[in-house]
């Protein structure tokens, strides 16, 4: 009776060993979940807020406005959220070239900040012909604008 006794003992501190080990390895699991979903909360978020629109007008003069062979854009910040005026912060595509540094100048036309409501003027050097169709994209925070003309 007694050796039935101690193998019952045996088996029951085993359980409660796998048990505890178990019980640890799902709480961290949980914890880091529940951490990758935080994060994945706040990137949506910020998606949700940002919106931005481009309010140039595609028949007025878009390019070479300045005489130095460049476009002009201006860009509506229409979210919830203030946002990076330069051009690191956004991604810009014309005719399927990238654009960055040195060639894209933004600078903010209503204020010092890009707030919600303010606009800001996006100028990109890039040589185009004569009667040429031009596809520009611009994606600011996930939010994805295109504009296309004729120069």
């Amino acid at each position: 009776m007694a050796s039935v006794s101690a193998s019952h003992l045996i088996i029951f501190i085993a359980s409660v060993i796998v048990a505890a080990s178990v019980a640890g390895v799902l709480t961290s699991t949980v914890d880091e979940l529940s951490q990758a979903v935080d994060d994945l909360g706040l990137g949506v978020s910020e998606d949700v807020r940002t919106d931005v629109e481009i309010i140039s007008d595609s028949g007025a003069g878009i390019y070479d406005t300045d005489g130095n062979g460049n476009i002009t854009l201006y860009v509506k910040n229409t979210g919830s959220q203030r946002l990076a005026a330069e051009s690191d912060a956004m991604d810009i595509f014309v005719n399927g070239q990238f654009k960055t540094g040195p060639d894209v100048m933004v600078t903010v036309v209503d204020g010092d900040v890009w707030t919600p409501g303010n606009v800001v003027r996006v100028e990109i050097d890039h040589a185009l012909g004569v009667g040429e169709d031009v596809r520009v994209q611009l994606t600011v925070n996930g939010d994805q604008e295109v504009f296309e003309f004729r120069t």
